[in-house]
């Protein structure tokens, strides 16, 4: 579910991200347990995807509004998508980077970056807490600063 006034930013339900870190977290479990590359690639796609286009264009933000919101109550309030896009497209980078290694050899390098890519969305899934979103608003205060001091 997302919210669109004129000018302003989309609002999402906060529960639709937290549901694609749960599937998202099953998929790099399978990727990292069969060493799939190409598990690891399609991943990617759903990152890129969310991060590109919006969260309600990802897979996941998909299933999520078919399956799964009509069956939930109203949110409670609803978050500004940026933090959740940004996270998508470092979790993208991660997901290329590990596929890239397990499709060219370099299998130390797919289960390092495919690792990292878990952890974070195992953290937004069990605990709801965003990593990649953390890291989008520690981005946003420090440009805040850096304005400020050069005033």
């Amino acid at each position: 579910m997302s919210d669109r006034t004129p000018g302003a930013q989309v609002r999402v339900d906060p529960r639709g991200p937290r549901f694609a870190a749960v599937l998202t977290t099953l998929v790099l479990v399978v990727a990292l347990v069969t060493g799939s590359g190409w598990l690891l690639a399609a991943q990617a796609v759903v990152f890129a995807l969310g991060a590109a286009l919006g969260l309600r264009f990802s897979p996941y933000g998909w299933l999520y509004r078919r399956l799964v919101r009509p069956r939930l109550g109203p949110p409670q309030e609803l978050e500004d998508e940026r933090p959740p896009r940004f996270a998508q497209a470092v979790g993208f980078v991660f997901a290329a980077v590990g596929a890239v290694g397990y499709l060219s050899g370099a299998t130390w390098l797919g289960v390092a970056a495919g690792a990292l890519a878990l952890a974070a969305a195992f953290l937004n899934a069990a605990f709801g807490y965003c990593l990649g979103c953390e890291m989008y608003l520690f981005l946003v205060r420090g440009r805040a600063r850096l304005g400020q001091a050069s005033r």
